[in-house]
C-alpha cells in the first residue's frame, strides 16, 4: 500500500495534466475537460522556449532575460517572457510594468510591454509588488506551471523563462514539463559560481536539454577615464565553461552602473543592443 502511494505522491510531483500516456489513478483523470483549456491549447502556438537558468542568484539571471527578450523583439520576433522565479520576481519591474494581469473567460491575459513583449509574473497578480509570497514549494510549482498552461499566450515566436537560481522544484518542473528547446545559463566570472554553474549544466544534461548559450555576466570593467578595462572579479571562466559543455554560443556582459539604471528605471527594453549578436543566433529559423 505504502509503494502504491508512494507512486501516486511521484506522479503528482510530474503532472502535466495530459493522460494519455499516464495510468495513475487520480483526480485529474476523472476531471471533465475543461472548455477553456481545451480552447487555450488551440490559441496558445508557442514555437520555442529557452529556460534561463543559473546555478546560484545574483548573477543577473533576470536581466539577461528580460534584455534577451528585448533584442528578440527588436528583431521582429513575437515575444514572451514567462517569469517562474515566483519567490522573488524582479521581471515587471525591469520592464517598468505597472498594469495588473487581466482575465477573460479563457484564462489570464499577460501584460504587454511598451515593445509587445508578453509578460506573466506573480507580481502582476500581486496588489502591492512588495508583499512576500510565503508560500511551499508545491504551490510555487503549481503557479509556475500555471503560468504556462492557463495563460492565453496566443502566437508566440520565443518564450524566455526566467526561472529561480538552483537547481530546486521549479527548475526540475519547467524541464520536466514545458517544452524547453535550449538553456541559457548565465554565470559571473568568480571561481564558487563557475562551481555552481557547473550543477546546473550537468542537471541540464540529465534532462536531455540543449544549453543553447552561455552568458558572463560582470564579465569586465572600462573605466570611463582611462578607457582600461578592468577584471573585477578575475579571470573569465567563459570559454572553458562552453568547451566543457560544448555550448555553442556564449556572450559576455559588462559592469556598467547605466545597465543597472536603466533596469531599476523599468527600461530593460532599451538595453537590447547588449545581446544583440545572441539573439540573432538564438532565433535563427
Amino acid at each position: 500500500m505504502a509503494e502504491v502511494e508512494e507512486k501516486k505522491e511521484k506522479n503528482a510531483d510530474v503532472c502535466d495534466h495530459d493522460c494519455s500516456h499516464c495510468g495513475a489513478e487520480c483526480a485529474s483523470r476523472n476531471e471533465e475537460p475543461d472548455p477553456a483549456a481545451e480552447a487555450r491549447k488551440e490559441i496558445n502556438k508557442i514555437k520555442k522556449v529557452y529556460a534561463v537558468m543559473s546555478g546560484k542568484g545574483g548573477v543577473g539571471k533576470s536581466l539577461v532575460t528580460a534584455v534577451l527578450a528585448s533584442a528578440a523583439a527588436a528583431l521582429g520576433k513575437t515575444v514572451a517572457v514567462l517569469d517562474a522565479d515566483i519567490t522573488g520576481p524582479s521581471i515587471p519591474r525591469a520592464f517598468g510594468l505597472k498594469t495588473r494581469a487581466g482575465g477573460s473567460p479563457l484564462g489570464i491575459l499577460p501584460v504587454e510591454t511598451a515593445t509587445g513583449i508578453k509578460v506573466m509574473s506573480l507580481n502582476l497578480l500581486m496588489e502591492n509588488e512588495t508583499d512576500p509570497v510565503i508560500w511551499r514549494g508545491a504551490m510555487i510549482t503549481s503557479c509556475a506551471q500555471q503560468f504556462y498552461t492557463d495563460v492565453v499566450w496566443g502566437d508566440v515566436d520565443y518564450m524566455f523563462v526566467d526561472m529561480p537560481p538552483g537547481t530546486g522544484d521549479v527548475p526540475l518542473t519547467v524541464l520536466q514539463q514545458f517544452k524547453v528547446d535550449g538553456i541559457v545559463l548565465v554565470t559571473s566570472p568568480q571561481e564558487l559560481v563557475g562551481m555552481i554553474v557547473e550543477k546546473a549544466a550537468k542537471m541540464a544534461d540529465m534532462m536531455k536539454v540543449p544549453l543553447a548559450a552561455v552568458v558572463e555576466n560582470m564579465s569586465y570593467f572600462v573605466c570611463p577615464d582611462c578607457g582600461r578595462t578592468h577584471k573585477i572579479f578575475g579571470d573569465s571562466h567563459l570559454a572553458e565553461i562552453a568547451e566543457r559543455h560544448n555550448v555553442p554560443l556564449t556572450a559576455s556582459l559588462p559592469i556598467d552602473p547605466k545597465i543597472a539604471e536603466a533596469v531599476d528605471a523599468g527600461r530593460a527594453e532599451s538595453l537590447f543592443e547588449l545581446l544583440l549578436p545572441l539573439a540573432k543566433e538564438l532565433t535563427k529559423e
